[in-house]
């Protein structure tokens, strides 16, 4: 068998909302993208939606839409993509890392108000492989201490906590990356129920323009097509039909995998399992693991063996963050996309039981 991480299904409705936009002559910014904006943010719980060309330019534009700049201090996990923390970089801003929760892999709200100092402006959790962080602690923590609540959901499409979803807390940023939940070839998504916050996020991914050639503030050229747009809308109407099959490919694992730890879910959560993560035992050695794995056709993969603290680009100066370090080093992932088959389903749980155990 060769099974993927992801799998990348377009069907025949992917491909004719791309005709329909061919055949509208508009390909940038036109009504594909705003009743993607529509849609996207409805289901999520938020008053608006404001769709930018990808995950990283969502984070980026969340980050100047709350003013945030040179030295300013942002509150990370260093458990997670690189984004998260080259997005601060990006804008003049300094990320500081904090630890995570060793059950979750998300941002710990304690170790997160522990890092806070005179500079910090805001908090990112990360929403960590379709998991949502502990969100009532961090909207607590940001209220008390005068801070922008920032939530890097690019992996959390239609995830919920205590029934209320991903992107309804803060600023919410989501990727439309190839391998996520909802995908549109490239693209991303910041959600908001600030009005304010909506409106400085359309003028900056517009080059900073409100009306036509007044610059306001600074912008980029953030903008997504219409063509992605066309296909994010028809994978968004797929969102929870495939979210419950990754569920179920979850439970499936959950109930028969042996020798390892298998996830842990946040008590009100529901994962919308954007990878199935696990933790190996100490004495597992993780790359031949893998190796084996690939070499027998399951993709599975690691996400992340360097944490972004002890990445060059960040500087020599590394915090103690124990729980960070140890995910990194013992965390692998299987797939759990929605068109697994059972017999994939099965094959994987009998491959990782041998290995394992061996």
């Amino acid at each position: 068998m060769q099974i993927p991480i992801s799998k990348v299904v377009l069907g025949e409705a992917e491909k004719q909302a791309v005709l329909r936009v061919l055949d509208s002559g508009t390909l940038t910014q036109g009504e594909e993208v705003a009743a993607f904006e529509r849609e996207f943010a409805n289901l999520h719980q938020a008053a608006h939606g404001v769709a930018v060309n990808n995950g990283t330019s969502a984070l980026i534009a969340a980050l100047l839409a709350h003013d945030i700049g040179r030295d300013d201090e942002v509150i990370v996990p260093s458990f997670s993509f690189f984004a998260t923390a080259s997005s601060v970089l990006a804008v003049g801003g300094v990320p500081v890392f904090a630890d995570i929760e060793p059950d979750t892999f998300c941002l710990s709200p304690e170790a997160a108000e522990r890092a806070i100092t005179p500079l910090t402006k805001a908090i990112m959790p990360v929403h960590l492989f379709g998991q949502m962080a502990d969100m009532p602690a961090f909207a607590d923590i940001c209220a008390r201490h005068g801070l922008a609540l920032i939530e890097d959901a690019a992996q959390a499409h239609g995830a919920t906590l205590d029934g209320r979803y991903a992107g309804s807390w803060g600023t919410a940023t989501f990727s439309l990356y190839a391998s996520k939940n909802i995908m549109a070839g490239e693209g991303g998504m910041v959600l908001t129920n600030d009005a304010d916050t909506a409106e400085r996020l359309r003028v900056i991914r517009n080059q900073g323009m409100a009306r036509q050639y007044v610059h306001e503030r600074l912008g980029y050229n953030l903008r997504m097509t219409e063509i992605a747009a066309a296909i994010g809308r028809v994978q968004l109407a797929g969102l929870n039909a495939g979210n419950a099959q990754r569920r179920a490919n979850a439970d499936f694992f959950n109930a028969h995998l042996r020798g390892v730890t298998t996830p842990v879910e946040r008590t009100g959560s529901a994962s919308c399992w954007h990878q199935y993560t696990l933790m190996l035992p100490a004495h597992v050695d993780r790359d031949t693991l893998v190796r084996a794995l690939n070499d027998s056709g399951i993709g599975a993969k690691v996400y992340y063996p360097i944490p972004l603290h002890r990445q060059p680009v960040f500087g020599s100066v590394q915090p103690s963050l124990p729980h960070t370090e140890t995910a990194a080093a013992h965390v692998v992932s299987l797939p759990v996309h929605p068109h697994l088959t059972t017999e994939e389903r099965a094959y994987i749980v009998e491959t990782v039981n041998r290995l394992a155990g061996a």
